[in-house]
């Protein structure tokens, strides 16, 4: 088996579909919710697996997507693992390499994004470095196919190398002392035992599960022995003595040009006011109002309108609905094709006509942000913001993809390091962060009231998702991380990075997030054939006329929302349109349907990264804290007579 291995961002995955000619099967690695991407390469004339690994920057993890690339390592022996690095960052990618060749494996270094050397007025010697590290290097251009041909014949005659990596004293003499002593895995015992000295917790625990109490008490006593003769963390030390040799290799190989060329002197400019503390906020407005006119006004309503109106409404429903009545003699399985919650004219219809181009098109706007190097940027600059929810910059992150689609930003919250960190944006997406289907109808009956209706809307849904993280991190058990985030150089992004990245993100959502919307439209249909639906209608109507001051046909919408929150709010559209609601309640409704529980497609999805208990948590904590805030709300705006018109 061959593994490809590599930083996040440098073409991974565009190089593994380039190598196998497809992608074959995705499976979550054993345990957890990380899933890899499984294929087969051809070599030496027979076709061989090949697995493409989580992006990580080290072998000492510090999230699940690391930890899984780590184990893959060592537990599965492979016969050759190929190191994708960004041949722009030189330094980032042999700092993973390095960590590769002390496992004693045979590797070959893709140089990726080769053609880009060049643009930045540098050039490297990859015949130098390989004689350097001991190992084939071969420049590659993924989205061209480019160096494929030579990475397949070089993984055919891979051999190990050296790091010629040297580690200060007391590190180089604990590892001598703990090599023979720890259990054979599928790396050198020299790299476990700098495993073992970096402390990772699970690493530590599988450890002493394997060697007995009396070997693991001198495993850590070489670690105390070890520390107490640095100035520095064990970790510390023994990443900087790798960052060395990347620098004085990466020196030795790379020449740069004097005239780099206009585009790299404005570059450094751009990448300055990206994170500046006062030019980096205008920057940013531009971004999102841009991401907004693509996403939400392009993608939720002239897609929208096309798909939904003109593909599903006009032509595939009518047609499918005419022909299965026509030959359907039971209403029963008419009803469950294309009746009220058919899979066809809900499900189907919702996921595919009216969500899929809104997360398409925010799709193609996060891998412009992502392949241009600006999203790390992001991170900067709302770091600060993030602190006070006990969370860094990285969170954003999600946080911009539920603006797209909560479904699918809730399962990519496993790019954050700690469970604590996962649970507090998953509580924050499901709670006030809106999709844009329902961004969009909340925004139009808002553009009927006054800027003050929009400024109040705004900032009780920001205010109040910064309450509840920075409340949530007091109350839940469990650490924060530290924000350490390298900022790739910014770069125009490439049409076929951003096509690749889409595509994959498209075959997720059809995968992944299509059969959450069908189970969840089943599941209205039983309960509408059961009536529970209007139980729940009756149920909810003394609640919302009651502490809200809203009509009880208002229940109608909520319930819908729970499976089409841009239902919900567009009920509410309709409501406002007929006059049903004045200012205060549209206000009111439109708060509440925005911190309401979230649609059964992300429900599920909660279940399926945190389990059914954390799910059911969080939807019964929602619920009424959503009441309790509109509630407070109307009395509010009613006592201080607030003109919202």
């Amino acid at each position: 088996m061959f593994v490809l291995v590599g930083n996040p961002n440098v073409g991974k995955s565009a190089l593994f579909g380039a190598l196998t000619g497809r992608y074959v099967t995705v499976s979550n690695y054993p345990g957890t919710t990380v899933e890899l991407t499984r294929g087969s390469v051809e070599v030496g004339g027979r076709r061989l697996p090949i697995v493409d690994t989580p992006g990580t920057n080290s072998l000492t993890p510090s999230s699940d997507d690391e930890r899984v690339t780590r184990n893959i390592l060592l537990e599965s022996r492979p016969q050759t693992v190929v190191a994708v690095g960004d041949a722009k960052n030189l330094e980032r990618t042999l700092l993973l390499a390095l960590q590769l060749l002390e496992m004693d494996r045979p590797i070959v270094l893709a140089l990726n994004m080769w053609d880009e050397v060049a643009s930045c007025g540098a050039s490297i010697d990859a015949g130098m470095l390989a004689s350097r590290l001991g190992v084939d290097v071969v420049p590659t251009v993924a989205i061209r196919g480019e160096g494929v041909g030579a990475l397949r014949r070089a993984i055919e005659g891979a051999n190990p190398g050296d790091s010629g990596v040297r580690y200060p004293a007391p590190i180089e003499c604990a590892v001598a002392a703990l090599s023979p002593i720890l259990p054979r895995r599928g790396v050198s015992p020299r790299a476990l035992a700098l495993m073992a000295l970096g402390g990772e917790s699970e690493l530590l625990a599988t450890l002493a599960a394997a060697m007995g109490p009396a070997a693991f008490a001198r495993l850590e006593a070489e670690r105390r022995v070890a520390q107490a003769e640095l100035d520095e963390p064990l970790a510390v030390a023994i990443n900087h003595a790798r960052m060395r040799r990347a620098w004085e290799i990466a020196e030795a190989v790379r020449t740069t040009s004097a005239a780099a060329g206009a585009p790299r002197r404005l570059a450094p400019i751009l990448e300055r006011l990206a994170t500046h503390p006062v030019w980096g906020i205008p920057v940013l407005l531009v971004v999102l109002l841009v991401a907004y006119e693509f996403v939400g006004v392009f993608g939720a309503k002239t897609l929208v309108d096309l798909l939904e109106n003109g593909l599903f409404g006009g032509w595939i429903n009518p047609h499918v609905t005419a022909f299965v009545d026509a030959v359907v003699p039971w209403s029963f399985v008419r009803d469950l094709v294309v009746g009220p919650y058919g899979v066809l004219t809900m499900a189907l219809t919702y996921s595919l006509a009216l969500v899929l181009p809104i997360v398409g098109t925010f799709f193609i706007a996060f891998g412009v942000l992502e392949d241009s190097g600006y999203l790390p940027r992001l991170a900067v600059m709302v770091n600060r913001v993030f602190k006070t929810m006990g969370l860094n910059g990285k969170a954003v992150l999600p946080m911009v993809l539920g603006l797209g689609c909560d479904t699918m930003a809730t399962m990519t919250t496993r790019i954050l390091e700690t469970r604590k960190e996962r649970l507090i944006v998953i509580l924050l997406l499901a709670l006030g962060v809106p999709c844009s289907a329902q961004l969009t109808v909340v925004l139009t009956m808002l553009g009927a009231l006054s800027a003050t209706a929009m400024l109040i809307w705004l900032g009780v849904v920001i205010g109040t998702i910064v309450l509840v993280g920075a409340l949530a991190a007091r109350v839940l058990p469990g650490r924060g991380s530290d924000f350490v985030l390298e900022l790739p150089p910014l770069r125009v992004p490439r049409l076929g990075n951003i096509a690749t990245k889409t595509l994959a993100r498209i075959e997720w959502y059809l995968k992944e997030a299509v059969p959450l919307f069908v189970l969840g439209t089943l599941i209205l249909f039983v309960a509408d054939r059961f009536d529970l639906l209007r139980g729940l209608e009756r149920a909810l109507a003394p609640v919302l006329s009651g502490l809200l001051d809203l009509p009880k046909e208002t229940a109608v919408a909520f319930v819908v929302g729970f499976l089409r929150r841009d239902f919900g709010a567009a009920g509410l559209y309709h409501m406002a349109r007929a006059g049903t609601l004045d200012p205060v309640q549209v206000l009111t409704a439109v708060v509440v349907i925005t911190l309401f529980i979230p649609c059964i497609a992300n429900f599920f999805m909660m279940v399926r990264e945190r389990g059914w208990k954390t799910g059911f948590a969080i939807a019964a904590f929602i619920f009424p804290f959503a009441i309790a805030v509109g509630a407070s709300l109307n009395w509010t705006l009613r006592a201080l007579h607030v003109a919202l018109r």
